[in-house]
């Protein structure tokens, strides 16, 4: 494993929880603030980094950032969101240590690190972990729509890391860009969260 890379990327992780923990604790509100500047920051990413194929990769965002929107944070319960948030950390770290760790076998031609230990792990693990946050946080019986609702987040949170990929891979970069020193952009580190949004956005919904 690269483990400078890891904490660099633990660090990063830590420090974002942090600022969102203090800004939801003084108020919830305010957490849409917070995203609706990620969201402006990675737009920016784009323009700026993205060279030859960057309309589809703004559309992209554009649609993520419309299905945001509609999440009404007034109403909208913390815990409810951190729970959101929790599957989508859970999957991002556990994949990528156990497929650092374990990996081996490669999983897709569009982003050649990701592997199918990593895959299988990231998915165990957070699916596990996330039962237990609701059970024990959420005091949510254990249902066929609670494993749907951790199911789809994970898959959804999947799809938006392979899509990031597959936009940088069309732009020949590695990283989003430089923002966060020698640790790649933020469209890298929220890649997950931009596509796993719209199916949480749809589900509190409906």
């Amino acid at each position: 494993m690269d483990y400078k890379n890891f904490s660099l990327r633990l660090l990063f992780s830590i420090i974002l929880i942090l600022i969102y923990y203090f800004i939801a604790k003084i108020n919830f509100k305010l957490v849409f603030f917070l995203v609706l500047f990620i969201y402006i920051l990675i737009f920016i990413e784009i323009i700026i980094y993205f060279k030859k194929f960057k309309l589809v990769p703004l559309i992209y965002i554009l649609i993520s950032f419309i299905f945001f929107i509609n999440i009404d944070f007034s109403k909208e319960l913390l815990l409810n969101f951190n729970f959101f948030i929790f599957i989508v950390i859970c999957f991002d770290i556990s994949s990528y240590v156990i497929g650092k760790l374990l990996g081996k076998n490669k999983l897709i031609i569009i982003s050649p690190k990701k592997t199918v230990e990593g895959l299988i792990g990231g998915f165990s693990i957070s699916f596990l972990l996330s039962l237990i946050f609701s059970y024990y946080l959420l005091n949510t019986y254990i249902n066929l729509n609670l494993f749907l609702f951790i199911f789809m987040i994970i898959l959804t949170a999947f799809v938006g890391d392979i899509l990031e990929s597959f936009f940088k891979r069309k732009n020949n970069i590695k990283n989003s860009s430089s923002f966060i020193p020698g640790h790649g952009g933020l469209f890298d580190r929220f890649d997950s969260f931009l596509f796993s949004i719209m199916f949480y956005s749809v589900s509190i919904n409906i």
